[in-house]
């Protein structure tokens, strides 16, 4: 995230409290395995998930968001074939959704894919009444006994409109308070997730400690550094998503070339 404002406003500093805070999705898609994938199909158009490195970014034709994905598919005409990545089961969720086939990469949220589908069907019987909300890059398992699915903003509006007094929520743990703010009075349960662990807590997330915000502020670093090449090529499909967001017309490439 932190790369994508860097090449966004690259004359601007970008402070990371910890530049170990990074995401599995990015462990997930290493950059010359990506680039195979995507030279494997050169005609297709690359649909690449935000949670994805800079050099990712680089090699893809435009980015989306949980919350604008539905609307960057729409974008693209019917007959280019699409490739998604990284995460496969927000990839499988659209192509489902949205009636489209895609030629999925084989990543996904550590966080996400541990929720329990055993557990959550076992959970619902305990609190009938109670609304499930799951995040796409939850397994399909899990998401069908989901009654909403959408991102974290999405999923915020829910809890804040919705007047049910106990919701279940498949996404990571730290959304949690802010529901709880939106919603004092309605019970919010955890998503269980396999075995007895913290699972639906990203370890990544948790570096980012008030303290080290504190620090990095005061030392103006660690700070965000891109390859000026890296930022000029990956910039292009980072607008292409803002446009389309925005409303505006992007004008696709005929074929992939780096």
């Amino acid at each position: 995230m932190a790369e994508s404002v860097k090449i966004l406003s690259p004359q601007k500093k970008v402070l990371a409290p910890d530049l170990n805070a990074g995401c599995s999705l990015v462990d997930h898609s290493p950059y010359e395995k990506y680039l195979a994938w995507r030279n494997s199909h050169p005609e297709a158009l690359a649909v690449t998930y935000v949670n994805s490195s800079a050099e990712v970014k680089s090699i893809s034709d435009v980015i989306c968001t949980s919350s604008n994905a539905e609307k960057i598919i729409a974008a693209i005409p019917e007959n280019r074939k699409i490739l998604f990545g990284p995460d496969r089961n927000l990839g499988s969720y659209l192509s489902k959704r949205l009636n489209r086939p895609f030629e999925l990469w084989p990543g996904a949220c550590e966080v996400h894919v541990l929720f329990s589908a055993r557990k959550l069907f076992e959970l619902k019987k305990e609190h009938p009444k109670a609304i499930v909300l799951a995040h796409p890059e939850c397994i399909d398992e899990v998401l069908q006994y989901a009654d909403i699915i959408g991102s974290t903003s999405r999923l915020l509006k829910e809890v804040e409109q919705n007047k049910a007094q106990q919701f279940i929520v498949a996404t990571e743990v730290g959304v949690f308070h802010q529901m709880k703010k939106l919603r004092p009075d309605a019970e919010i349960i955890q998503a269980p997730a396999e075995g007895s662990c913290a699972c639906n807590e990203c370890p990544y997330m948790k570096l980012n400690t008030l303290e080290k915000i504190r620090d990095s502020l005061a030392s103006l670093s660690p700070e965000i550094r891109v390859n000026d090449e890296i930022i000029e090529r990956a910039r292009l499909p980072l607008r292409r998503m803002m446009d389309i967001t925005g409303g505006q017309s992007v004008v696709w490439p005929e074929r992939f070339t780096l």
